[in-house]
């Protein structure tokens, strides 16, 4: 068998070469520019021109009645599909959470709380222990 890369032509790349939008492939050096204009924008300068509003309930509520699904996740398990089609009532799934840890609260599929399980009035609720800022 012969080798193929012997018949390849060399290419050398360049950095700094400019490709087919006419944009510079090279982003370090636009990570090392410093524009004065994106300075005065960041979220930490605050100046007499521009004053920190405070944000209210009321700015909120145009989308007070957006509903959203929450869902509160026990714990999880993985078994073959035998094992799923053998259940039966009072078959007991394990679960991959221990007694007393805490539950993870999902909102439209995003974790953003931990809790603990409640009982109100013959219902089960959730206490949020922990609310998980978004990264």
């Amino acid at each position: 068998m012969s080798n193929d890369q012997d018949d390849l032509p060399d290419i050398e790349f360049d950095p700094g070469e400019q490709n087919s939008l006419g944009q510079n492939s090279s982003s370090s050096e636009e990570a090392n520019l410093t524009s004065p204009e994106l300075e005065e924008m960041t979220a930490g300068n605050n100046s007499e021109d521009n004053p920190v509003v405070e944000k209210t309930a009321e700015d909120l509520e145009a989308v007070f009645d957006v509903p959203v699904r929450v869902s509160v996740v026990l714990g999880r398990s993985k078994m073959p599909v035998s094992s799923l089609l053998n259940m039966d009532i009072g078959t007991v799934i394990e679960l991959d959470r221990q007694v007393g840890e805490a539950i993870d609260i999902y909102v439209n599929d995003r974790l953003v709380a931990r809790g603990e399980i409640v009982l109100v009035e013959e219902k089960l609720g959730v206490t949020m222990t922990e609310i998980i800022k978004a990264t």
